[in-house]
């Protein structure tokens, strides 16, 4: 934002107009127009929430590295542009740990919508290897080795898939565990 001087107060410019009371006036105006008119423009011409029909919800983790290789599994298990998303801290440790019980209905509520939405079959889950969320819900010693951290990673999965059927049995679920290097373990 550029700043101007206007008898000896600074003033904010913005997009050629100065915003003395009377311009900020007629910019907001402008500018709410601007907005509820590309907002009926999208309702004029269909762009609505997206409903349908699609295969699954992935439920991952929010660490940078392992979103492309979500994606990647995904494309090649051929559910690229199939399936919605949810992405939280730890996965179905975000569901399920008590450390992260704030959390537990938000990602319930999204399911509905996502039920209701998209008429999606199955959950995929997809938690991941040197996970901080699992850190700091079970301790550091729950995933200090790889069999500690396999049998932290199951325990969350097979608790998710327990709280699943029981909340909605009519959909089916997968479980994974993905390494660093893209490699999928699959838990039943």
């Amino acid at each position: 934002m550029d700043m101007q001087t206007h008898s000896s107060t600074y003033m904010p410019v913005c997009c050629g107009l100065s915003l003395t009371t009377s311009g900020r006036r007629d910019f907001l105006s402008l500018t709410g127009r601007s907005v509820l008119a590309a907002t009926f423009g999208m309702v004029s011409s269909g762009a609505m929430a997206a409903t349908g029909h699609y295969e699954a919800m992935v439920l991952s983790c929010i660490d940078p590295r392992f979103q492309d290789l979500v994606d990647k599994q995904q494309a090649k298990d051929g559910l690229l542009g199939k399936y919605s998303a949810f992405t939280i801290a730890g996965a179905s440790i975000a569901v399920v740990a008590p450390a992260f019980k704030e959390w537990h209905k938000t990602f319930w509520d999204n399911l509905g919508a996502s039920i209701q939405l998209h008429n999606i079959k199955k959950v995929i889950v997809v938690n991941h290897r040197d996970c901080g969320a699992a850190k700091i819900a079970y301790g550091e010693k729950k995933v200090s080795t790889p069999e500690a951290e396999t049998a932290t990673h199951q325990a969350a999965l097979l608790e998710f898939k327990k709280q699943m059927h029981a909340k909605h049995p009519q959909l089916g679920v997968q479980l994974g565990l993905m390494s660093i290097n893209g490699k999928l373990e699959i838990f039943s």
